[in-house]
């Protein structure tokens, strides 16, 4: 007999009597803030503050309001078919959308949810259960395929979203090589999680809308959004994308990345994966992005940052001449930079001008 909806932190569990009632002794201040907010929400609830993470204009606090999450959560459940009972594992930040909607799923699925402190290998932490539904960002689950006994959990998982930051060309190569049951989402705090989604089976990625959403673009195509799980307005974003019908997108970046150098604007996130096969092949597995450079003749140069710890210079050769056959001059990068470490945001995107400032 399966008992539903209960919440699972290492060897303790509650349920949704124990949550309601606030029968927990969780000294963690982690976990207590996911119990309160699992509190709150039997209790009746109607909003609650959440940090943006900037995808329609500077971060800030916005206030969610509860039907938007019973939409969001339903559209989910909907989507993958999960049954109450289900076992989920939550191990995003629950200050954040992304692990805050895995406790608002687990409490309207009725499912059984795991969780776990956010780490980059999450799945070492965890019991060795066949999961239904799981989300990570890119880093947990590239962690997760380079060590054996969590690459052969990630594998058992029946449905595993990836959000809060695009997952890399080599990432989703080895998905697809280790046959990872994988969608991408495409969301945002203000649409209380992803309003589409893109099966990962080739590498290239189309986002399909999930019920109810309408999209479009305006003049610099920036992708416009109408969701019930957004409220009633209209959501204009900073995300640059190609319309393959009304239900369904190719993403190519951010509007606000964009490089103007002499007047050629420049698509850095358009142009990274082009970059990413020869870059691996010269410096192996590192981090990499593109950038403008404040520069007075251009008035931006494109630079390339690479996460490293010293200066690679005879590499910096070889990949600067194996560019040359793949880019036109004006799409080179004219300064190589290191960063010792890049630095990210809560929900593990690379933070581009605060790792910037750090180059050496």
């Amino acid at each position: 007999m399966i008992i539903m909806g209960k919440i699972i932190i290492e060897n303790r569990t509650y349920t949704k009597t124990d949550l309601l009632q606030g029968h927990w002794k969780e000294a963690d201040p982690y976990f207590h803030q996911a119990l309160t907010f699992c509190q709150q929400w039997l209790q009746g609830n109607q909003s609650f503050e959440l940090p943006s993470s900037g995808s329609t204009g500077a971060p800030k606090d916005i206030l969610v309001h509860r039907t938007q999450m019973e939409i969001s959560a339903a559209a989910t459940r909907d989507f993958f078919n999960i049954s109450k009972g289900s076992p989920l594992l939550c191990c995003l930040n629950t200050w954040m959308i992304g692990g805050k909607m895995m406790l608002v799923r687990a409490l309207e699925w009725e499912a059984n949810l795991y969780l776990v402190k956010p780490s980059e290998n999450p799945l070492l932490d965890t019991p060795t259960i066949n999961f239904d539904f799981v989300a990570m960002v890119p880093m947990q689950v590239s962690a997760c395929l380079a060590n054996g006994q969590s690459q052969a959990i990630l594998k058992k998982i029946k449905n595993l979203i990836i959000g809060g930051a695009p997952s890399s060309p080599a990432l989703i190569k080895k998905i697809l090589q280790e046959d990872i049951q994988a969608y991408q989402t495409y969301g945002m705090t203000e649409t209380v999680s992803h309003i589409a989604l893109a099966k990962i089976t080739g590498e290239e990625l189309i986002y399909q809308v999930l019920p109810g959403v309408k999209i479009g673009t305006d003049a610099q195509q920036r992708l416009c959004i109408q969701a019930p799980m957004a409220g009633s307005k209209t959501l204009q974003t900073n995300d640059l994308v190609e319309m393959v019908d009304d239900k369904s997108f190719k993403w190519l970046g951010r509007s606000d990345f964009t490089i103007n150098s002499g007047g050629i604007k420049l698509q850095p996130e358009g142009m990274e994966p082009k970059m990413a096969v020869p870059f691996e092949r010269i410096f192996g597995h590192q981090n990499f992005f593109l950038y403008g450079k404040a520069d007075e003749k251009l008035g931006q140069k494109l630079v390339l940052i690479i996460e490293e710890q010293r200066i690679q210079e005879e590499k910096e050769q070889e990949l600067q001449e194996v560019l040359k056959t793949l880019f036109n001059r004006y799409h080179l990068p004219k300064e190589i930079l290191y960063a010792k470490a890049f630095i990210r945001t809560p929900s593990g995107k690379i933070n581009r001008p605060e790792t910037f400032k750090h180059c050496l």
